[in-house]
């Protein structure tokens, strides 16, 4: 409770970052200083902001990007995690895996979609896929690393009382892993939304992207564009928060474990 309400406090501060940085995007467009960049001001972008939030269809459009996003997150986290324990922690199976996952890593994703289509059709699947292997390399890489960058007197410790593998795993390396793994799911986040709304413009019903592209003929996609990118970034600063106190939590349950 005293952390929320020093955040409380520092929320003036930070409102007026925000506020100081709409008020230059302003000045700096209204100036001609973007020219001939089709940047529309921050006045006009928060009102097609505010007009959105008024009507059903953005509310039944962000729905059904919040679902592609949580199942690819969810799919993502799923694989990821165990894979990067048992990939970090065993240099046999990391000898083998690692070329492999670097190659993957290194496909451009959206080179990838029409793969996807060819194997799995239209629709849902191939863009929850995209979602997901657009977060999962982020939380593979960081649960990896966190494994592998373990404190060795932990381990040594560990090991000099008995501790079993299984205890090793669940009592030392995963409390110890924790604030890496949840940096890597908050950096993967960002990495969906890049995907996002080019997905979503590529023939799926429905989501943000749809929003962008039918806005498109009316001669109004900059100004809704930037007004989605916003809402995207509103929903990213609550789930980064929401991460953020979930660390905060683990961190305070890792603290409390003791080897047995």
């Amino acid at each position: 409770m005293a952390k929320i309400i020093d955040q409380l406090k520092t929320l003036p501060q930070r409102l007026l970052t925000i506020m100081i940085f709409l008020l230059v995007w302003e000045i700096a467009v209204k100036a001609g200083l973007l020219y001939p960049s089709p940047v529309p001001p921050a006045s006009s972008v928060l009102g097609a902001l505010k007009d959105l939030a008024f009507e059903s269809i953005f509310w039944e459009h962000t729905f059904v990007s919040m679902q592609r996003i949580l199942s690819g997150y969810a799919l993502a986290i799923i694989i990821a995690v165990p894979l990067g324990f048992a990939v970090g922690w065993s240099t046999t199976l990391e000898r083998y895996l690692d070329p492999l996952l670097q190659t993957f890593r290194q496909i451009p994703l959206m080179a990838l979609f029409p793969v996807f289509i060819l194997f799995f059709g239209t629709g849902e699947l191939p863009c929850i896929l995209i979602i997901m292997l657009a977060a999962m390399w982020c939380i593979l890489l960081s649960t990896i690393s966190s494994v592998q960058n373990i404190d060795p007197f932990l381990v040594k410790t560990a090991r000099s009382v008995g501790t079993s593998q299984w205890d090793m795993l669940r009592k030392v390396v995963l409390p110890s892993a924790v604030p890496s793994i949840f940096t890597g799911m908050r950096y993967a986040y960002t990495d969906i939304l890049l995907v996002l709304i080019a997905v979503e413009m590529l023939g799926v019903n429905g989501g943000w992207g749809i929003i962008v592209s039918s806005h498109e003929h009316h001669g109004q996609s900059h100004t809704v564009m930037y007004a989605i990118l916003i809402s995207m970034a509103i929903v990213g600063v609550i789930v980064n928060y929401i991460f953020v106190a979930l660390e905060r939590r683990l961190c305070r349950w890792k603290e409390t474990i003791e080897i047995t």
